[in-house]
């Protein structure tokens, strides 16, 4: 996605390699820790996505 979107795989924070797709869960979970490391700072823009079984997919655009 980030590669069709011209965005540097640097600025993508990315946790599947450590935990795997944990369903629901991975936004929520790759959102905090990104947070927390401060790779995410208040009034960034944020491109949160996601998949999931089959075809489905979902993305959503925030400003923090």
């Amino acid at each position: 996605m980030t590669q069709g979107l011209g965005i540097p795989p640097e600025r993508c924070y990315n946790n599947v390699d450590r935990y795997g797709n944990t369903a629901a869960a991975s936004v929520p979970i790759a959102l905090h820790e990104a947070v927390t490391a401060g790779f995410i700072r208040e009034g960034d823009l944020v491109l949160l996505a996601a998949f999931g079984s089959g075809f489905s997919w979902g993305a959503a655009l925030i400003r923090w």
